[in-house]
């Protein structure tokens, strides 16, 4: 088994592994410096141990910050470097200075920290090179059977092809459960006379039953005592919205049925943990309404002085259990934008987006009145991103269970976010609704804050901005 599951979050083994290696060669780094070379020319002091954790600690986060655990093993080696040195150098850089504004004490010294930071960045990067090739090593993967060969087992070949390669799992094939298979035939395998053996002498560690039920109708099997005796002697047997749910951390809406959702463990919380959550929605929205005023005063007199008033604009949004609000946000096209009043999806270079309506855009600067809403109670700091009633009533009619994302609150960030480029059309939607179901059931308060961490990368490279 090669992920666990903390407060209803799928952690990846390996990726926590990898994030206890690097927690130790930037501590290891930082002390052999520290000794080396002590903060104030002395001997080493504990302050030296203080501040070699403290380092370690925020250059992690910044890892974190960076999506630096989830996309390793599919990126290039330029984009290791690029996103190794964005997160120490700036993000590690930026967060040890303000640390270290309020403990001068732990400061080593800017040239410390220079060689501290360019020593770490190097060997880090060595090691995640060696990790990638570890990882993705024939020995350590996850070998995988699917048991269906209808079209949900060829779209789960296909997803395989674009994602799951990189996550450390191999699919072997798929066992075909009916005499008219879709799957292609290179990708089927004849269905075994003895399944545990088969596992066993093929080192399958999972099996993964597809089948679809109109093929019930079409001489569909299912061999369930084989099933039970591979999963008695060790062999996982899984079902295929919990696989794909587990390993791509969004839920298949063509596999959700009503009684996965009623049986299911999640989409529920209590109220002790929506009370802990709503403190710390407000803490939080009182501490960025603090930390964020300036930039929203610069923000207001430069569209003042483009294109003039209204600086902040509302519109009517559905929030939680179905109920409308009116969200704020600073004006980032011309006044005339929906001049007709209908409603429209925005497009990839938008020509109704100001020059400065799309500087704010890329940086998030307009969505910074919405921490009104999150002090209101209207919105969460994390949540499922709000629509526009207008949108909604066509959603709902073309998306099974689009409602399902109104029993959470809406946030200011999510997973979705996080996870897919901006939504602009009904697919799109459809395609978001699958990252919003699986937070919906999954939610919690770690979740919000690996999704509140990892929305640095989302804000420093503009994702999903149109």
């Amino acid at each position: 088994m090669s992920y666990i599951r903390f407060r209803k979050h799928y952690l990846q083994i390996p990726y926590l592994v990898l994030a206890v290696l690097e927690f130790a060669v930037l501590l290891g780094i930082f002390v052999v410096l520290a000794v080396a070379y002590p903060f104030a020319g002395g001997q080493a002091a504990p302050e030296d141990v203080y501040s070699s954790v403290l380092f370690a600690g925020i250059l992690s986060l910044g890892t974190l910050a960076m999506g630096g655990y989830t996309g390793i093993v599919q990126e290039t080696v330029a984009q290791l470097y690029f996103r190794t040195l964005v997160a120490y150098c700036f993000l590690g850089g930026i967060g040890l200075m303000l640390v270290y504004a309020f403990l001068p004490d732990l400061d080593p010294g800017s040239t410390n920290l220079f060689w501290a930071i360019l020593l770490c960045s190097f060997a880090v990067i060595m090691l995640r090179r060696s990790f990638s090739a570890l990882v993705d090593s024939e020995k350590l993967v996850r070998r995988v059977v699917i048991f269906g060969s209808g079209d949900y087992a060829a779209w789960m070949l296909a997803e395989y092809d674009r994602n799951m390669r990189a996550l450390g799992v191999r699919i072997l094939g798929c066992v075909s459960d009916s005499a008219s298979p879709v799957v292609s035939a290179d990708r089927l395998i004849t269905a075994p006379a003895d399944f545990y053996q088969y596992c066993r002498q093929n080192r399958i560690s999972e099996i993964v039953v597809l089948q679809q039920e109109r093929r019930k109708a079409e001489g569909g099997w299912l061999p369930v005592p084989e099933l039970m005796e591979c999963k008695l002697r060790g062999v996982a047997v899984t079902n295929g919205i919990d696989f794909y749910e587990r390993e791509l951390k969004k839920v298949k809406l063509d596999l959700v049925h009503p009684s996965w959702i009623v049986f299911s463990e999640g989409f529920q919380a209590s109220r002790r943990q929506q009370w802990t959550k709503r403190i710390v929605d407000l803490t939080l929205g009182l501490f960025l309404l603090i930390i964020t005023l300036p930039f929203m005063v610069f923000t207001a007199i430069a569209i003042l002085l483009e294109t003039g008033r209204p600086i902040i604009y509302s519109q009517t949004r559905v929030g939680l259990l179905g109920r409308e609000f009116r969200i704020f946000k600073f004006r980032s096209m011309r006044q005339d934008a929906e001049k007709d009043g209908k409603a429209q999806w925005a497009s990839a270079n938008d020509s109704r987006v100001t020059r400065v309506g799309a500087f704010i855009r890329n940086t998030r600067l307009d969505e910074l009145p919405q921490i009104y809403n999150v002090i209101r109670g209207d919105m969460s700091i994390v949540g499922p991103r709000p629509e526009r009633p207008e949108f909604v009533s066509e959603l709902r009619e073309k998306i099974p269970y689009y409602d399902t994302r109104h029993y959470v609150r809406p946030g200011l960030m999510g997973w979705a976010q996080l996870k897919y480029p901006y939504g602009a059309s009904v697919e799109d939607a459809r395609g978001k609704l699958e990252y919003d179901l699986y937070y919906s059931k999954n939610r919690s308060l770690l979740m919000d804050f690996l999704i509140m961490i990892q929305t640095a990368e989302v804000v420093l490279l503009g994702k999903g901005v149109r």
